[in-house]
């Protein structure tokens, strides 16, 4: 066995001429040994470069494929969206314009409302006033009569003596008495 180890360590020290051997010089390899290394390189790695390449290709038409299907979903659902988003734009300016016209009307209302309260104010007011002038000149009526009748009394008890007071309730007595004997 130490000749075969041997044999393997001095693979270097061969000599050339007339014996079978590696050459590990890398300068001075020859042209037939790079053409059968690439040979067999070409001959067993053709296959395994083809399927390599034919899956290679494989996956990439798939990507492709897959991509056209993404991008043609993608296109659909942007179709989608975008009407949508006309329909959506559609209603809400459906609803800008009810909302403006809603708003318009609820304005006029409110200016309805605020126009009849405030008439309701001003014939409360009118009311008001007319019952305070009335209450005022029951009041000053109610005073000049006070007034009136003070001074009619002040007059007649300045003017009546005792004599002409007896005078005037006998009268008195005598007209109530004539009533009633009338009323039996």
């Amino acid at each position: 066995m130490k000749n075969v180890t041997d044999s393997f360590v001095s693979l270097g020290h061969w000599p050339s001429a007339g014996s079978f051997g590696f050459n590990t010089d890398i300068l001075a390899t020859n042209l037939i040994n790079l053409s059968v290394v690439l040979g067999v390189l070409i001959f067993f790695g053709k296959g395994v470069l083809s399927d390599l390449l034919d899956n290679r290709k494989q996956r990439i038409l798939n990507t492709i494929r897959n991509s056209e299907e993404l991008r043609e979903g993608a296109i659909d659902q942007l179709e989608k969206a975008r009407a949508r988003l006309r329909k959506v734009e559609i209603e809400a300016d459906q609803f800008r314009v009810n909302g403006y016209s809603e708003i318009e009307r609820e304005k006029l209302n409110l200016i309805d409302s605020t126009y009849k309260t405030l008439e309701q104010l001003e014939n409360y007011k009118n009311e008001t006033i007319i019952f305070e002038q009335q209450k005022a000149s029951n009041q000053v009526r109610q005073r000049v009569f006070q007034q009136a009748l003070q001074g009619a009394l002040g007059t007649l008890n300045s003017c009546l003596n005792s004599e002409l007071h007896l005078r005037t309730i006998s009268v008195n007595i005598g007209i109530l008495g004539a009533m009633k004997q009338i009323t039996d």
